[in-house]
């Protein structure tokens, strides 16, 4: 093997274009998600310019292995840090030819069962042959000596698989898609993932997480579709509709929006983009009803929601009605105090109704109510199940009421088998009253699965903050149910959490009222605000608060018990560079595993971005890192002290979480939360947002930004009404028939 061309190293510059070729001796990094790698390569006596007999590679490849042979084309350069090396344009690694490539390759570690002492053996007995008899003659293992039959099994199942996954990864190369993401389309696919994605690339879509449309279009036109082709531009309306629920939380959309949003995102023609919307509707997989159109899963679930919160109403109890002004009367002898006007009707109606919803914003009593419908219940032997959709929020709703409560997915029994919810319509819950706390951040999806598992015979009480910023997936569920008039709904206005320092609760109302912050100065307070205007000093003040200031002042964990909140995660304030950052400041040192930009180490706070129902961990939930294996490449998280393994397939479902969106908090409080809303924030700056994360503190909350972005995020309160039918249908009973099963729906997708 030679070099190839003529170069220059005068002054350290680069060299001129030109060619090396070697023996990978070892792989020094590979970064899975963008391919980036650094080799040490082997080179022949002969390759002069080398200067060395090993010589290091830096270049992009998804798929390399030590003892491969790589030809890279590229320029010698010299790195002000790590020196002479060969910085490679173009990366090509073909099987080895060596007899010492082939045995280093095999004891890479790549096929299992093959240490270095086998890998010389089998290189002993076949030579030069080794790679053809491993891939076309592998019964001849048995002629390896002391080679047992179970062994031959191992590696014989091994090595086909990584010479399936190497294909694919290679494929994956040319498109752009990650090892990790790759890894899982074949976990998904099988062998013949390729054949599959070829056939219909617009499938990744809807079934990898992570894969979205761009990626999934663009390789549908390097494979030969058509650029105007019916699939693709079936696929284009599809996508458009689930970019409405996803984008903006809408369950419908109108069909002149809808055509202009898809030729937008193609340039296919609307012509051939209206022929396309009619074989989805014909299909079933578009819903048209009254002029508009709905994915088949998100209409179907906003019916199966109005059926089952009707049949809930009209149905008789399985107890005997009991005097609900005497259980207050009891309940309040009991709990030593008085409820006001609005909290006694509020809990009357939920005694009373089959089904009721209790609204209001923090310190207003909600949590009251619900442990004085506990108690009562409880009083008369009533099976009461209690559930929240967070984590954080079933553990805050077993605090302060007393009484166990889980979170909605645990209850309802993820199976993997059916890959469905154990209780649904065929299999229900067990209980006589269901109490639901942040019931704002439930979507139509979620909520359609929910109480088709709950018996009709039974109560139910909705409880949530219809100011706060709505669920993160498709509906308005605790809204439409209010303005519907069909469910008895209470509104709680009374503020009764607050003592003579408490600012958070008067604060997260005087921004719902759209009034100005009321600031103390000098004082001991629960809420406190700096202005701010430089975005880098608002950086180190949150770091220095977070890591030393309130720690100190206030003996908090600065790990466990502090969150930073803020409106993106782009930019100087966004989560990326602020978890960056303070990670560097509190868990800066040890090994870790790289995906992307991002080092997880142990100790690190990180946060779940997706619903893992096989590892039943769910998107928001935060854990901490527990343990780290750079060899394996994997990684153990603790959720609420339950280890979950993660493997190098699985880390982009998982971010640093020392900073979060205010958004992906909803459902969470924090001992104390640290807000940043500056003016990098503008086109987020909402009331309904600042509101929520002032309201995410329970102790103490530090407003960081500038006064002017403030006010701004006050004075905004345009937020877009979600497009939803869920209100009309309850009104309406003849709306509540069925459009058929929810054809694609899936609970990953929330």
């Amino acid at each position: 093997m030679a070099e190839k061309g003529e170069q220059s190293l005068e002054n350290g510059g680069e060299a001129a274009l030109t060619v090396v070729e070697g023996t990978v001796k070892s792989v020094v990094f590979h970064n899975e998600e963008n391919g980036y790698t650094v080799l040490h390569v082997e080179v022949p006596s002969e390759f002069e310019l080398a200067r060395a007999p090993e010589i290091t590679v830096v270049g992009r490849t998804q798929a390399v292995w030590e003892g491969e042979e790589v030809k890279a084309e590229g320029q010698w350069v010299t790195d002000k840090v790590h020196g002479r090396q060969f910085r490679a344009d173009t990366l090509t690694c073909v099987a080895p030819r060596s007899l010492k490539g082939i045995e280093l390759y095999l004891a890479s570690g790549l096929i299992k069962g093959i240490g270095p002492v086998l890998a010389k053996r089998i290189v002993n007995t076949f030579g030069e042959e080794t790679m053809h008899v491993l891939s076309h003659q592998s019964a001849r293992l048995a002629e390896v000596p002391k080679l047992g039959a179970a062994k031959i099994r191992q590696i014989r199942e091994s090595w086909r698989k990584n010479e399936t996954l190497r294909e694919n990864l290679i494929f994956g190369q040319t498109y752009g898609i990650s090892i990790a993401k790759m890894t899982k389309i074949v976990r998904r696919y099988g062998p013949d993932a390729i054949a599959v994605i070829k056939a219909n690339p617009y499938r990744l879509c809807r079934d990898i997480w992570g894969i979205g449309f761009a990626t999934a279009d663009k390789i549908a036109l390097s494979v030969g579709i058509s650029p105007d082709s019916p699939l693709r531009a079936r696929a284009t309306i599809s996508y458009a509709l689930e970019a409405e629920a996803e984008d903006g939380g809408h369950c419908w959309t109108c069909e002149s929006d809808l055509l202009l949003h898809a030729n937008e995102l193609t340039g296919i023609p609307v012509e051939t983009l209206a022929d396309a919307l009619k074989e989805e509707v014909a299909a079933g997989v578009v819903v048209s009803r009254d002029g508009r159109l709905a994915l088949r899963s998100l209409a179907a679930s906003e019916r199966i929601v109005a059926r089952h919160v009707r049949d809930l109403l009209s149905a008789p109890r399985l107890f005997a009605a009991f005097d609900a002004e005497k259980a207050i009367e009891w309940w309040q002898a009991r709990a030593g105090f008085t409820l006001a006007a609005t909290q006694r009707t509020a809990l009357e109606r939920s005694l009373q109704s089959k089904f009721s919803v209790i609204t209001g914003g923090p310190g207003v009593g909600k949590t009251t109510i619900i442990r004085a419908l506990v108690e009562i219940y409880g009083v008369k032997r009533l099976k009461v199940v209690l559930a929240a959709p967070t984590g954080r929020a079933a553990k805050r709703m077993t605090e302060s009421v007393g009484a166990q409560a889980r979170t909605i997915h645990r209850l309802l029994k993820w199976n993997p088998a059916t890959n469905t919810f154990t209780f649904d319509a065929d299999n229900r819950l067990e209980g006589d009253v269901f109490i639901f706390d942040e019931t704002s951040m439930i979507d139509v999806n979620l909520a359609a699965d929910l109480l088709a598992a709950i018996p009709p015979t039974a109560s139910v009480v909705w409880v949530g903050d219809t100011d706060q910023l709505p669920s993160v997936g498709p509906g308005s569920v605790l809204g439409d149910l209010i303005k519907s008039g069909v469910v008895p709904s209470t509104r709680l206005d009374l503020i009764f959490r607050q003592d003579a320092s408490g600012l958070i609760v008067r604060n997260a109302h005087h921004v719902n009222a759209g009034e100005p912050l009321e600031i103390r100065r000098g004082e001991e307070s629960d809420f406190y605000f700096l202005a701010c205007r430089d975005p880098q000093k608002c950086l180190a003040l949150a770091i220095e608060f977070m890591t030393e200031r309130i720690p100190r002042k206030f003996g908090m964990n600065p790990l466990e018990d502090v969150q930073v909140l803020v409106p993106m995660r782009r930019n100087l304030l966004g989560t990326d560079s602020l978890n960056a950052a303070l990670q560097k400041a509190l868990n800066p040192r040890g090994d870790g595993l790289v995906r992307g930009g991002t080092t997880f180490r142990v100790g690190d706070r990180v946060m779940q971005l997706r619903n893992n129902y096989d590892k039943d961990v769910f998107n928001g939930d935060i854990g901490f890192v527990k343990a780290v294996s750079p060899e394996e490449r994997t990684m153990v998280v603790t959720f609420d002290g339950r280890p979950v393994k993660y493997d190098s397939g699985d880390l982009d479902e998982l971010v640093l979480a020392y900073a979060m969106t205010i958004h992906k908090s909803q459902g969470s409080e924090y001992p104390a939360v640290i807000v940043i809303v500056h003016t990098q924030h503008y086109v987020m700056l909402q009331r309904n947002l600042l509101y929520t994360a002032l309201t995410r503190g329970r102790k103490l909350v530090l407003l960081i930004g500038v006064p002017y972005a403030v006010d701004q995020a006050i004075k905004t309160n345009a937020v877009r009404e979600r497009r939803t039918a869920l209100a009309s249908l309850l009104a309406d009973r003849r709306g509540c028939e069925d459009v058929g099963p929810a054809a694609g729906k899936s609970p990953q997708a929330g």
